[in-house]
């Protein structure tokens, strides 16, 4: 028997260090990944920011021309002009 007999608990032990080492690289691997798909992410959202303010922008001048246009038909409407 060396010095390097590990008995029934030890044994355990060091089972147990490397499944949790496993683990731990397993969170490494994934959180690197994660991290790797982070600036697609952050442009993706960016431009979908950007175009949804685009599209805020417009649906607002919409509003504002029917309502301009609502208002002129009530004026010729209520004048008597058509």
């Amino acid at each position: 028997m060396d010095g390097f007999d590990l008995n029934s608990s030890e044994k355990a032990d060091a089972s147990e260090l490397q499944r949790m080492i496993a683990i731990e690289q397993q969170k490494a691997q994934f959180q690197a990944q994660v991290d790797s798909f982070a600036p697609y992410i952050r442009s993706y959202a960016t431009k979908l920011a950007i175009q949804l303010k685009l599209d805020l922008h417009m649906e607002v001048d919409l509003a504002d021309s029917l309502l301009l246009l609502t208002n002129r038909f009530t004026q010729m409407v209520q004048n008597g002009t058509h």
